[in-house]
């Protein structure tokens, strides 16, 4: 396989252990697999025990301790992907590559494996094969890929490239995210104001993260101004792992400049000198692109020492590779990551503005707020407040997927109502809408009457969404939906807290009762009880929000729920009675 391994220095003021996700990619991509040997080589390079160094192999998912295949292929298991024909696919590329599931072939030619949602649910079913992308699956297209990788094509020759499926946004006069883009206009913008400036502007366009959080980004990089340091970073997280999301897969694809610019902004304000942009390992095919991107930018004066004719400014950009951990979309777990370690979230006594990667002042936003701050430069303050409503300028993108005629990115100006963004993607019967991804806000179809305004921030009404948007129409089985979720946190917990490692599992064989018609009313119960010990006591945001779509569908359907398992007063699995079972065992004791 012809893959693509950037050449990147390590910056000056990075230890060499920070290198090591690096070697185990090149590691993986060669070999196919981390051999004992090559952990006991980088535990020696790194001075860390092979324990470690196998530790850290082991916590992601695309790098493996067996061989995977001459041709690796992940097949993306999300709910969406479930829903639009993932076992037909599975089974087309078990008979054609005569490989099972977690397994090779027998000749070593083809592994066989599932993922989670790989950022093309607007495509589904979909497979990354040696990294690259394939969508629009079926029995047919299967058979002449796998022919084609038999016969010695290399999987990058015969992939497709994803759809950019941009449905819907304002006009060409008040879109944000796609106006044409011109490098380091915004940049000259900003700098002719001043960081204190970029600041004020910030706080006036009341922009707030686009990750999902919605923290005000004018405090966060004013926070990181104000630490002193010999040196600082400004990381983009573009680890965008929430299944049905990939509004920041399109903006990497169509505008990555935007995102550049954006971050070497905020390196002026906050006075960083270091960008670092992480990348989800499922959107490695996206790499080379990043990285012809940053190379233009250097060559015509936007990166480097003055950057962008700012003297003084010296700001640089490299692209960090992520391998397949959605727990690394947690900041902290994701410095951890970028530092060469397992990434699981760390203890907050500090924030990353204080210390962050490598103990330094760090600013870390996503991959939207970055374009979206780009763009408010780049258009002009009072442009981007004519978008929006009072209280909520601007646009947002929404990764919209599911039982709809038109999936894709929908670009909205905040105060769009749900029935609008229903009847603008065709909406098919919607019954439950999953906004935010399974760790977001489940909307009935009850609500979508109410014509409730999506993502007014002031009202408490509101729908908050982060970008992903799933439609699933009246047909569709909600345990089934749940299970997907759970499962997926279940994975992809990293293990640390109890409450989360154990909780999801337990959450699972209860939602496995209620698939199976072995539950009763107590069950329902009990997976709220579980759903609130979770989120008071998980250690990170994911075990704290990996309840939420099963809680809130409880209670939003609870109509629903009753009538499917409420009235279950036969079922041999009741809740056990305590008290009652001591009472019998005291009359019957020897």
């Amino acid at each position: 396989m012809a893959a693509y391994v950037p050449k990147i220095a390590l910056f000056p003021v990075e230890p060499e252990r920070s290198g090591l996700l690096r070697n185990l990619w090149e590691i993986q991509l060669k070999d196919r697999f981390i051999s004992d040997e090559a952990i006991a080589k980088l535990a020696t390079r790194y001075h860390l025990s092979d324990v470690e160094a196998e530790g850290v192999a082991t916590f992601y998912h695309f790098f493996r301790r067996v061989h995977s295949g001459k041709h690796t292929i992940y097949l993306d298991n999300s709910i969406i992907s479930e829903l639009k024909g993932h076992d037909r696919i599975l089974s087309a590329f078990e008979k054609e590559t005569g490989a099972r599931l977690n397994s090779t072939d027998a000749t070593g030619t083809f592994g066989l494996y599932s993922t989670p949602c790989i950022g093309l649910s607007d495509q589904q079913p979909a497979a990354l094969i040696d990294f690259c992308p394939f969508t629009h699956l079926n029995a047919v297209k299967v058979r002449e890929i796998v022919l084609r990788l038999k016969q010695g094509a290399a999987a990058e020759d015969i992939c497709d490239k994803p759809q950019e499926n941009i449905r819907f946004m304002p006009t060409d006069e008040r879109t944000i995210f796609f106006a044409p883009h011109k490098p380091g206009e915004a940049l000259h913008a900003a700098s002719a104001i001043k960081p204190e400036g970029v600041l004020e502007q910030l706080r006036i366009s009341e922009l707030s993260g686009r990750g999902g959080a919605f923290f005000p980004t004018w405090k966060k990089w004013q926070a990181c101004q104000g630490y002193s340091a010999d040196f600082k970073f400004v990381i983009c997280n573009a680890d965008e792992g929430e299944p049905g999301t990939f509004k920041d897969r399109v903006l990497l694809q169509r505008e990555p400049g935007s995102v550049i610019e954006g971050m070497t902004i905020a390196g002026y304000t906050v006075g960083a000198e270091y960008g670092i942009i992480y990348l989800r390992g499922e959107y490695r095919w996206l790499l080379k692109g990043l990285e012809d991107e940053i190379f233009a930018r250097r060559k015509a004066g936007l990166l480097g020492k003055n950057a962008g004719g700012i003297q003084g400014f010296n700001f640089d950009v490299r692209v960090e590779l992520g391998a397949g951990a959605y727990v690394c979309g947690e900041e902290t777990a994701l410095l951890e990551s970028m530092e060469g370690k397992r990434g699981e979230p760390r203890t907050k006594w500090y924030y990353p503005v204080e210390k962050g990667y490598l103990q330094a002042p760090t600013l870390v936003n996503n991959v939207e707020t970055f374009a979206a701050a780009c763009r408010l430069f780049e258009l002009g303050l009072d442009s981007y407040l004519r978008r929006g409503i009072p209280g909520s300028p601007g646009t947002k993108l929404i990764s919209v997927s599911g039982d709809c005629k038109l999936p894709g990115i929908y670009e909205i100006e905040w105060g769009t109502t749900v029935s609008d963004l229903l009847d603008k993607c065709g909406a098919e019967d919607p019954f439950y809408i999953q906004v935010s991804g399974p760790s977001g806000e489940c909307i009935s179809v009850k609500e979508k009457f109410r014509r409730i305004s999506m993502l007014d921030l002031l009202a408490e009404k509101d729908i908050r969404c982060g970008g992903s948007f799933m439609i699933f129409n009246s047909q569709r089985d909600l345990v089934h939906i749940l299970l997907n979720f759970c499962r997926f946190f279940k994975h992809e917990s990293c293990g640390v807290c109890t409450p989360c490692r154990a909780g999801n599992f337990i959450l699972e064989r209860k939602l496995e009762r209620l698939e199976n018609g072995l539950a009763d009313h107590s069950d329902l119960e009990e997976l709220k009880s579980w759903g609130r010990i979770m989120k008071m006591t998980s250690r990170c945001g994911l075990g704290k929000t990996a309840t939420n779509s099963i809680t809130q569908t409880l209670d939003k359907f609870a109509d629903y729920f009753q009538e499917r398992f409420g009235k279950n007063d036969n079922s041999m699995f009741r809740a056990f009675d305590h008290e009652a079972a001591i009472s019998e065992y005291e009359r019957y004791k020897p």
